[in-house]
């Protein structure tokens, strides 16, 4: 048995809530009320994905698409403030 490595994006919702997606797998994702939570819930997805993608005969390339960054911006808002 081989190891495969996806890339995991993990963003906070407005409600707190952390969004878990592996870009490499068309929609696999999912969510925790924690960081650590919402990592384990997509591991789980992903090794079902996986599951699916063998019994399927779909050969799987966890490199793409590539996650290279991510960065902050700021730019100024011409809207007044509350």
């Amino acid at each position: 048995m081989s190891a495969l490595r996806f890339q995991v994006v993990i963003e906070q919702d407005e409600d707190g809530l952390y969004i878990a997606e592996c870009p490499a797998l068309q929609g696999c994702y999912s969510q925790g009320a924690t960081f650590e939570e919402a990592l384990t819930n997509v591991r789980e997805v992903i090794e079902m994905c996986v599951r699916e993608a063998e019994e399927d005969g779909v050969l799987l390339d966890p490199r793409y698409p590539e996650v290279v960054g991510v960065k902050t911006i700021e730019i100024k808002s011409h809207r007044a403030s509350a």
